[in-house]
């Protein structure tokens, strides 16, 4: 998996149904319809969200690595 920046995960998750429910400060919080879970994704500026988080954010939004492509 190569590193992203925050706006490409926001991307894909807005195609799967995620709609932003509220930016505090540099983070963008996600939320679904019917679910529960809510996915914080850091936008600071171009640096890259780490492979580890960018993971567990993909699991909780139960896509995977082929959605980002």
């Amino acid at each position: 998996m190569k590193s992203i920046t925050g706006k490409e995960p926001a991307k894909v998750l807005e195609h799967n149904g995620w709609k932003l429910l509220r930016v505090k400060g540099s983070h963008h919080i996600y939320g679904k319809t019917g679910s529960t879970v809510r996915i914080s994704i850091p936008m600071h500026r171009n640096k890259a969200v780490k492979i580890g988080l960018l993971k567990h954010l993909l699991k909780m939004a139960e896509l995977d690595e082929t959605d980002l492509e």
